[in-house]
């Protein structure tokens, strides 16, 4: 019995320690929708280019994961084509592809989020997944109304080869909403919550 437990302790001596596998970089691309002389949706002295520009930045500072690579498709007020856009994403090839936008209506009752998917992508499932997981945190996390997640051809969805989703952050024309979107804290809640949805991404 004592070689038997000599031998058994001497084996476990001589194996290798398991090292656990290298976490997997996630990387994302952030487009900030608009910019330069399309200015998107505007009321009063707001403007969607310049909301949707100040969240993503907002994205990329409060990002503290060291598996999280955050890539914004402009940094200036610039105008970026569609084209142009679709173009940078795929050279990066990136594991999702967030497009922000802000909406408005004629009725200044319209509220609330609503999250775009493109059938026509090869990553539609993937992208339904997670655009799923994005609208559940939003409304528990800052009590959004939600329009839900809603099909759309929209051409930065399609062309893109990765996961995509356009984010419609909530109606400009509306006051409330207004309010939440222009405040400076609670865009940078907004963009905690879009972190926490990234870092579960696999």
């Amino acid at each position: 019995r004592f070689i038997l437990a000599l031998t058994i302790v001497t084996s476990f001596a001589f194996m290798k320690p398991v090292k656990n596998a290298p976490k997997k970089t996630i990387n994302v691309v952030i487009d900030a929708g608009h910019g330069g002389h399309d200015h998107g949706m505007m009321v009063d002295r707001f403007t969607e280019k310049e909301i949707v520009a100040s969240i993503a930045e907002k994205i990329k500072k409060n990002n503290s994961n060291k598996n999280v690579v955050i890539h914004l498709t402009r940094t200036e007020d610039n105008f970026i084509s569609l084209q142009e856009r679709a173009k940078l994403i795929n050279e990066l090839q990136p594991d999702l592809v967030l497009s922000l936008h802000v909406n408005g209506n004629k009725s200044t009752e319209a509220s609330g989020i609503e999250i775009y998917i493109s059938p026509q992508s090869s990553k539609y499932e993937n992208s339904k997944l997670i655009a799923k997981n994005l609208n559940s945190k939003l409304i528990a996390n800052h009590n959004f109304k939600s329009k839900g997640v809603k099909d759309a051809n929209f051409m930065l969805l399609r062309e893109t080869a990765y996961p995509s989703i356009t984010v419609e952050l909530g109606f400009l024309s509306n006051e409330n909403d207004r309010q939440y979107l222009t405040n400076d804290n609670q865009q940078d809640k907004i963009a905690i919550t879009i972190l926490e949805t990234i870092a579960e991404l696999k």
